[in-house]
């Protein structure tokens, strides 16, 4: 397996543990992709890919299309996307990727929880040397598959000649700038996508013992219970690189 799945397992930590948290999560999702391209799926890739998203998390039906709709609606609130970066204890860099209706709030609670860890806030752009921003899209096997192939048809879309299998099914990586493209690509040629988004992957990863670590993931958890949070990201060592 490869060092980013390794990542996506174990360090990404998302907020799936609770079912209500993760719906709301991609309501606001949904939201934010209708605004920027309205409510066709078939014309909005952004909305897609949630949509797979929200498949691949067992979101009802019912609750996608009413989160679309709702979108389309004059109460809808304006959801704005804000990263915030920074280092917690031990000298982890630690990204936090939010989507709120009042930013003013949001950062005072990241903020809060930085400083509780004896951490700090950057500024904007202060990790880009660390964390690199990538596409990621998983789907399900085909008999037959050729990944060398596939990746050398891939490789002018920015597609990483690394890729990760499972029993989920293939994650493969590449340039943001393509995203469209290579989910147009994938679902042409009839692959089953069951996750489509972006994700950060650290250029440089930092071990930690055993206590250290709990106190990075006490952190990560206590910015994940923020309503605001979509995702965190660390350059904490998973342990399943250790073993």
């Amino acid at each position: 397996m490869g060092r980013a799945f390794e990542y996506r397992k174990a360090t990404k930590m998302k907020r799936w543990g609770n079912m209500a948290r993760t719906f709301t999560r991609i309501g606001k999702q949904i939201a934010i992709a209708v605004k920027a391209g309205g409510a066709d799926i078939e014309n909005n890739p952004h909305l897609r890919a949630v949509v797979a998203t929200a498949k691949r998390e067992n979101m009802p039906k019912d609750n996608v299309e009413r989160a679309i709709k709702n979108a389309l609606g004059k109460d809808q609130k304006d959801y704005k996307e804000m990263n915030y970066e920074g280092y917690g204890p031990f000298g982890i860099a630690v990204f936090v990727e939010t989507a709120t209706d009042n930013t003013t709030r949001t950062v005072a609670n990241v903020r809060s929880i930085f400083n509780k860890f004896g951490g700090s806030l950057g500024t904007s752009g202060s990790l880009d040397f660390i964390f690199s921003w990538r596409s990621m899209f998983t789907f399900a096997k085909k008999d037959g598959l050729d990944m060398d192939e596939l990746i050398l048809e891939l490789i002018d879309y920015g597609v990483e000649d690394e890729y990760d299998e499972d029993e989920d099914g293939i994650t493969i990586y590449g340039d943001p700038k393509s995203f469209a493209q290579i989910q147009k690509y994938l679902e042409d040629n009839g692959f089953d996508v069951t996750g489509a988004e972006f994700t950060r992957i650290p250029n440089d990863e930092k071990e930690l013992d055993a206590e250290q670590r709990a106190t990075i993931e006490k952190m990560v958890e206590r910015l994940e219970d923020d309503e605001d949070v979509q995702n965190v990201y660390t350059n904490m060592k998973p342990v399943a690189e250790e073993e």
